[in-house]
Order: C-alpha cells, then structure tokens, then sequence
C-alpha cells in the first residue's frame, strides 16, 4: 500500500525566490511529501541551499533545520538581513561570523578571486579544484566558499557559504562586499591579484629589473612606486589600467 502524502504551506521571502521555479514565488504554496522529514530537506528539495536561509518560522515559532514536519503546518523561509524582526524568541540559523572573512572560490570564479585579492582579501581559487577539496578547504581552514552551484551548497558538510546571484564579476564583488559587510575591511592592494600573496612596496624606485616576472600596472601602495609580491615575486607598479580599473569598480560602488 502506497503511503499517504501529508502536505504544508510554503512561503520563502525576498531573494531566496530566486531558487525556485517562477510559479512558486513571491506567495505561499502547497508542498507535499512522504514521512516526517526535517524541514531543512524539504526546503532544499524545493531549490534553496541551506546556506542561504536564516531563519524558519512554522506556525509562527522559531525552529531549527532539524525540526520535524508533520503536515498541516505553515513554514515561512526567510535569507538574511530581511526586514522581518523575529523578536527575542528568533533563532537565526546561520553560524557565527568568522572572525576575519577570508574564502575559497569554486572553479568558476576566476575573476572574482582576483578582484578581492585587488581588494586585499585572502582568497584561494584554483581552476581545478574539485568539490570535496573546496569542502575540505572551506571546513578545515574556516573558509566562506562562494559559488554558484546549488548542489555544491546543499552538502551537508559546509557550515560557511554563499550563493551568488550575480553573473558579472563586478556585480557578484558588489554582492560579496553587501552580504560580508566588507567595505569597511578594504585594503586595496595589498593582495596579489595572482597567487593570493602579500604584496609589499619596494624600498626604492626604479626601473623593473630585468629578471623580475611583469605584470600589468594595477598594484601600488606610492603613487610613483612599485610594489612586489612576497610570494611569487611578481612586480606592480602604477599605469593607465590603474584608473581603468577604479573607474570600472566605482561602477558598482566599490572604491579603492
């Protein structure tokens, strides 16, 4: 005999719409399923990583991912920095900030990583990492992976995440910034934009040695100065592509 199917309400608020398909958003709907499953399944089966909610309410209380649906309940899924004040009984989902954001980038955000590195944030990016070593990156070096693959986000094992709605570089950099709070953290270029090294000024100015590795001029600390990469020793100094660059930033409010 088949088992009987129990159904709830569903309503998810704001951008966490945007995991769902067009018919479900922006209002309350019927889900139904099998079981007494924790909501945190039901809500990821519907599309939206767990990563990106911050608070569950069902029937009005405050719960947890690992509450218990019964059927006949009404579950409002909200992300974070909705308007909604949940009052002292509110139980935010998400976990503790870390102290100092740093983060790993799946294979598909090249150019962000190098963009907060120009921004001075500790970022590691490879093009070939795969998903269990970004886990493990994120887990054991306390981490925010960002990316935008959903079932990446949905893995158990990940406690620091964020999606990105963005497609564009510079949108998902302006996004970044909002969600973490960064703006006020920006130390622009000190970070190499290639190994993800510190990047120090040179003691005195001159001409690029010959054997020192070029690169485009987007790195200085002194406006007539040129600045090295402790790391991998590649060489900035100051140039037209600086102003390219803060002007193209300065498009998505991002000043450095």
């Amino acid at each position: 005999m088949a088992r009987a199917l129990r159904q709830c309400e569903f309503r998810f608020y704001r951008e966490l719409g945007d995991f769902l398909s067009p018919e479900l958003r922006k209002r309350s709907f019927i889900h139904q399923f099998h079981g007494t499953p924790a909501v945190k399944d039901r809500i990821e089966s519907l599309g939206v990583p767990h990563t990106e909610v911050d608070l569950i309410l069902v029937d009005g209380l405050s719960v947890g991912f690992m509450h218990k649906l019964w059927g006949g309940e009404r579950v409002a899924v909200y992300p974070m920095f909705d308007c909604f004040e949940p009052g002292s009984s509110g139980s935010r989902l998400r976990p503790k900030p870390l102290r100092e954001p740093r983060f790993v980038l799946d294979v598909h955000l090249g150019r962000l990583a190098a963009y907060l590195r120009l921004l001075g944030f500790d970022c590691l990016y490879r093009n070939d990492y795969g998903d269990d070593e970004l886990l493990s990156i994120s887990r054991d070096q306390h981490r925010i992976l960002l990316s935008r693959d959903t079932g990446l986000l949905k893995r158990a094992a990940l406690t620091h995440g964020a999606f990105l709605h963005a497609t564009d570089p510079r949108r998902q950099l302006r996004e970044v910034c909002d969600r973490f709070q960064l703006d006020a953290r920006i130390a622009a270029f000190t970070r190499c934009a290639r190994c993800n090294g510190a990047v120090e000024p040179l003691h005195e100015e001159g001409s690029a040695p010959s054997d020192a590795p070029v690169s485009r001029p987007t790195m200085q600390q002194h406006p007539r100065g040129f600045s090295r990469c402790l790391g991998c020793g590649q060489l900035y100094w100051p140039g037209s592509h600086l102003a390219r660059l803060r002007q193209r930033l300065a498009e998505v409010g991002v000043s450095i």
